[in-house]
């Protein structure tokens, strides 16, 4: 075989091989529109709540706070309290205590779980640090708040919802001190 012939077959890999990476390339941006018109895996927004919500003082329910780091994260991070009991329909506030326990500024994001899973659709939060990337300095503490109201529409047999938050790091954002 030679060379000439292998010219043609050479364009057409490397033709494929720019539509493959142009494609994986634009897959991001893409999946992001989706998920913005569908309201899918839509993280970065608070969720809105009825004015006219409705307080439901017949039933309290139990919310359990978690909190957890991922990759090497070098931070601490904790809810001020464990637990906390309310009504439906309640506007809730609670607080993080985040710390960057190293000597460089670190970016993270935090992404929220809930236990039962069928209580993600009934868990409003109308602001939360996990909406935004947080940057924290060299040793910076902050404490930070979560706002939540419980929908009243919660099933009869949701006594207790564990929310729990893990931050991960944001790479690429990691400034050591010079």
């Amino acid at each position: 075989m030679n060379s000439t012939n292998n010219k043609p077959l050479l364009r057409k890999l490397i033709v494929i091989a720019c539509c493959m990476f142009g494609f994986g390339f634009a897959l991001v941006p893409f999946y992001e529109k989706i998920c913005q018109v569908t309201g899918i895996n839509n993280l970065a927004r608070a969720d809105t709540v009825a004015s006219a919500s409705q307080l439901d003082t017949s039933r309290s329910v139990t919310i359990e706070f978690d909190a957890n780091l991922r990759d090497g994260l070098p931070w601490s991070f904790r809810p001020l309290q464990t637990s906390v009991t309310v009504h439906p329909g309640q506007l809730v506030q609670v607080m993080y205590e985040i710390t960057n326990t190293s000597n460089a500024s670190v970016t993270g994001q935090a992404i929220p779980s809930y236990a039962p899973q069928l209580a993600a659709a009934y868990f409003k939060k109308m602001e939360c640090f996990c909406f935004t990337q947080q940057t924290f300095k060299p040793q910076e503490t902050r404490k930070m708040p979560v706002v939540f109201v419980v929908g009243h529409d919660l099933p009869i047999g949701v006594n207790t919802i564990t929310l729990s938050y893990t931050f991960f790091v944001v790479e690429g954002n990691t400034k050591k001190l010079g």
